[in-house]
């Protein structure tokens, strides 16, 4: 547990060593992306509707290719991240691509210490609270940030996901968050053949308590869906049934993959 305390430490040294992987991997295809290409998925796209002239805040959001694409769209964006090496490079690529988009380096529950707007939409997607202990200062953060009726616009993965072990062959950890998941890793989802290795501190959340979340910090929920596929080859034992939407091949169509909420602050 002494170690737990540490890991907004341990979780940037891991962030800033994935970042340089990341930024040349085949996953994130930097090139495609500065030639133009948006790496937003319909998921996302459908529930954040007309960006125009909207104010997002865009947590946890890596080195911006997101933030950036929501740019794009014209939406004044401010994309948040813990890793320092993610940020900066985040910045190069706004620069590169003539973007406005802004970024700040700071851990989610200290951005009141960096910012002091209100926005439009808060939005977060795909492997993001898994890095958080705490989901009631999480959702906290979202309300103190959202303009009164603004909406939270959130994507991630299943909690169903996240009890299997790495292989999708039996149940490896608690579907609740019962305490800190402190692993090592060699490579990383977006190049498992990657030659770093690093330590990681997440915690598992269950529906529920995202649920809860929202629901005590004055957030409304206006919309919930659960999907079956992912639309990123981050696992194993993957199979590419359309283009774009990958399953864990044995389970098929059996198990939700990634789930979906919109949610808005109480006027």
């Amino acid at each position: 547990m002494n170690k737990a305390k540490n890991y907004l430490e341990i979780n940037r040294n891991s962030w800033n060593k994935k970042t340089e992987v990341h930024i040349n991997s085949e996953f994130y295809n930097q090139d495609s992306f500065l030639k133009g290409q948006s790496f937003l998925n319909n998921i996302e796209l459908e529930l954040l509707g007309d960006v125009s002239g909207k104010k997002i805040l865009h947590l946890q959001c890596h080195f911006g290719q997101d933030s950036i694409s929501l740019s794009r769209l014209g939406a004044d964006v401010t994309g948040v991240d813990l890793s320092d090496k993610s940020i900066e490079t985040a910045r190069q690529i706004a620069e590169q691509t003539q973007q406005t988009t802004q970024f700040i380096c700071s851990d989610v529950y200290d951005l009141s210490n960096h910012l002091d707007e209100k926005f439009d939409i808060v939005f977060t997607s795909y492997g993001t609270i898994s890095w958080l202990p705490d989901l009631d200062r999480w959702a906290k953060i979202i309300s103190d940030f959202l303009k009164p009726g603004g909406k939270l616009v959130f994507v991630e993965f299943h909690p169903v996901v996240w009890m299997f072990d790495d292989n999708f062959e039996k149940i490896g950890y608690n579907y609740f968050n019962t305490e800190p998941i402190i692993e090592s890793e060699n490579g990383t989802y977006a190049d498992k053949s990657a030659d770093i290795s690093q330590e990681n501190i997440t915690w598992n959340h269950s529906l529920s308590e995202v649920f809860t979340s929202l629901l005590n910090n004055g957030l409304e929920i206006l919309s919930f869906n659960e999907i079956d596929y992912s639309p990123y080859n981050c696992f194993s034992n993957t199979v590419e049934f359309e283009p774009g939407k990958f399953r864990i091949k044995h389970f098929e169509n059996k198990i939700p993959m990634v789930y979906s909420l919109v949610a808005k602050k109480k006027i």
